[in-house]
């Protein structure tokens, strides 16, 4: 796959203007949400680093609440190179595995130290945007968890055309889980994790500024009139929401699929063989199954290679 996208010079960016390298924060004095949008959790995800470029260069303040804009993971991504992506996801552990409050204060290595030094800025947001990319083409997902409010802003949003309401991983919590953003009682916290396409694909820049856009605009940090005009997608036809119900978690290195699954296929038949692991086959579990960011990339014992989803009806108006 062509690595198309350009890495973006950060050398501005990553100074900030908070004392944490990478976070700038803006207050507008005025009550409101104080919304955060962070990229790079994953050193080898540059379409959020281009989106939040973007936002400082625009010059964008809030009007009401607060503004935190993040660099997440910057000694990830200063051991990026095209040619071997996949490298600079991390330097030492998933960032995105860290989220719980010990492993935070108990921070072993690169990647965990540098989430507790964010995580007073995750703390004080109200609302978060997490913008990341794939590691294979499609479509871009949004993911919003388990909790209805997050699937009602997703809805607001109308965009992008696919939401994945999904549980996390087997092998840590994500920091759009973390605390009050994962506690069902604290309806003033919404997050979401926006999948803005390949890595590599420059369309994922502009889904990205897309989202942070919108984001923007629903939490009325900014007025709409605020915020570039071209920074805007279509809004698509539709959005289709849908609920992970399995996720396949790789046992061993003994992990293969049936065939090169691109993700979004939905498969009419219970039963359809999608791969093996360890000589046993995994089918899917009921009718009209979608398949949804599989991926062999990454692949070690305990890592989610694929998700399988069923399709949400609307709730009645």
């Amino acid at each position: 796959m062509n690595f198309a996208l350009s890495t973006p010079g950060l050398d501005a960016e990553r100074i900030g203007n908070t004392g944490t390298p990478g976070v700038w924060h803006f207050d507008s004095g005025l009550p409101g949400r104080c919304l955060m949008i962070s990229a790079l959790v994953h050193g080898n995800e540059l379409c959020g680093a281009w989106a939040l470029k973007d936002l400082l260069a625009a010059g964008l303040r809030p009007r009401r609440g607060s503004l935190t804009l993040a660099f997440c993971n910057l000694e990830a991504f200063d051991r990026f190179d095209p040619a071997r992506c996949d490298a600079a996801r991390f330097v030492d552990e998933d960032m995105n595995r860290v989220w719980t409050a010990a492993r935070l204060e108990h921070a072993r290595t690169a990647d965990s130290r540098r989430a507790a030094a964010l995580r007073p800025w995750v703390e004080r947001a109200d609302w978060l945007l997490d913008l990341h990319s794939m590691h294979e083409p499609g479509a871009p997902l949004l993911l919003t968890g388990l909790l209805a409010r997050n699937i009602a802003l997703a809805r607001e949003l109308k965009a992008p055309a696919h939401v994945i309401v999904d549980a996390g991983h087997e092998d840590g919590v994500r920091m759009r889980d973390f605390g009050r953003f994962g506690d069902p009682s604290r309806d003033d916290a919404c997050a979401l994790l926006i999948e803005c396409g390949f890595h590599g694909d420059p369309a994922s820049h502009g889904v990205a500024r897309d989202m942070a856009a919108r984001m923007l605009a629903a939490s009325g940090v900014v007025d709409r009139d605020d915020i570039p005009a071209r920074w805007r997608l279509p809004d698509p036809a539709a959005q289709q929401v849908l609920q992970v119900t399995d996720a396949v978690v790789a046992p061993s290195m003994d992990l293969r699929f049936s065939q090169a699954w691109k993700g979004l296929e939905t498969l009419e038949k219970a039963g359809t063989v999608l791969g093996w692991a360890d000589g046993q086959a995994i089918v899917t579990p009921y009718d009209r199954c979608t398949l949804v960011m599989p991926s062999l990339r990454q692949l070690k014992p305990g890592v989610t290679v694929m998700r399988l989803a069923r399709a949400v009806r609307p709730a009645p108006a």
